[in-house]
């Protein structure tokens, strides 16, 4: 073998070296007042947050984080005991903070990204909108307006923020500042309607664009699937005439993976296969519980040797009341552990429990049952 000079060795380490950093972006910054604490960096997936990295911080505040390239675009946050804030990350670029402890989710900067400067604008009109809410919630809990006043209020106040979130998703339908601007949240439940006809169309702006540039991306997929429902939802309700074009054959439900009483994800896809589903989001702690289990139970023992099956979702915090319950029914049950701040209750656009879905035997999401009483009328009028 012949020996390698000291200068092509170096050549080849720097190209190792560079071809190194090309897959890498990198978290740096400072954070005032935050001396030993613990700064946390997160990937906020669909539906989860993973902590990636931590570092407890000296007097200098100074922190960095280095992480391979996504794919795809791709969410991260910064946490810091309990604010955070939310950024993207589309390329190999530097995204420097500058931050203070006490005010770390609001009046921070942040210089590299275009998309993170815009998901700074967005979560401050979320912010905005939430403490509007708030603050109009306060007011009627003491008799300060009527119901009338609340309600248009608050629906003035959300669509302060969904005029503000258009511009970015108008504007640049392919970005993450327009994916984060879709579902941004209060109390859990999404801005944008899945099942109102002017929101649908953002979010069908922001699939095409996925779609297009993003097509092997799982949100590409997500946010595809969700469009389609909407559209599909919206047809069915008539309030939706237009997208004639948009093939809504393609799409079922969100599908769903929770764990079960052993611990073990339980899919919605793997047990509606060619079975009529009542799915059921729940708090089994609620009051009106018993009287649901008792008519979820009487249905199930009438109709499950057709094929009928019920998959409940329970949203309780008490992990071990909710094992007691779900130890005693015969159908699916699964729990969220995020509870009231279930990604997936939002992405159903559930504003109040229970909620209750039908989905038939070919996997179409054919209705929303508003009242319990109509419920096994709706049931006998599955397909068989």
């Amino acid at each position: 073998m012949k020996p390698i000079s000291i200068s092509l060795l170096w050549i080849i380490i720097s190209i190792a070296l560079t071809a190194c950093s090309e897959s890498e972006f990198t978290v740096k910054g400072v954070i005032a007042g935050a001396d030993g604490q613990v700064v946390y960096l997160e990937n906020v997936g669909i539906s989860s947050v993973k902590v990636l990295d931590s570092l407890k911080l000296t007097a200098a505040g100074k922190f960095t984080f280095k992480k391979g390239r996504p794919q795809y675009p791709e969410f991260y946050r910064l946490r810091l005991n309990n604010q955070w804030i939310n950024f993207a990350v589309d390329s190999t670029e530097t995204l420097d903070f500058a931050a203070d402890a006490g005010t770390f989710a609001t009046s921070y900067s942040v210089e590299g990204s275009e998309n993170a400067k815009a998901i700074k604008a967005i979560t401050l009109a979320q912010l905005d909108a939430n403490q509007a809410i708030g603050r109009l919630r306060k007011e009627r809990e003491g008799n300060l307006i009527p119901d009338t006043t609340y309600q248009r209020l608050v629906a003035k106040a959300a669509d302060d923020y969904k005029e503000f979130a258009r511009r970015y998703i108008y504007a640049a339908p392919m970005s993450a500042a327009a994916y984060f601007a879709l579902f941004q949240q209060i109390d859990g439940l999404l801005f944008f309607d899945l099942y109102n006809k002017d929101d649908s169309k953002a979010y069908a702006a922001v699939a095409t664009s996925f779609d297009h540039y993003y097509p092997a991306g799982a949100r590409a997929q997500h946010l595809h699937n969700l469009a389609l429902q909407s559209i599909k939802i919206i047809r069915q309700q008539r309030a939706l005439n237009e997208e004639a074009a948009v093939n809504v054959s393609e799409i079922s439900y969100l599908d769903i993976s929770l764990p079960d009483l052993r611990n073990e994800k339980i899919a919605l896809s793997a047990i509606a296969e060619g079975k009529n589903v009542i799915l059921n989001f729940t708090a089994y702690q609620s009051e009106w519980s018993p009287e649901l289990n008792t008519t979820l139970g009487d249905l199930y023992a009438r109709y499950n040797q057709n094929g009928l099956e019920i998959y409940q979702v329970s949203l309780d915090a008490d992990l071990h009341y909710w094992k007691n319950i779900a130890s005693g029914l015969p159908w699916i049950c699964v729990r969220d552990p995020e509870s009231v701040y279930s990604q997936i209750a939002a992405l159903y656009n559930i504003r109040r429990l229970p909620a209750l879905f039908l989905i038939d035997k070919k996997g179409n999401l054919i209705k929303r049952v508003d009242e319990l009483g109509t419920l096994e009328a709706d049931v006998r009028n599955l397909p068989k």
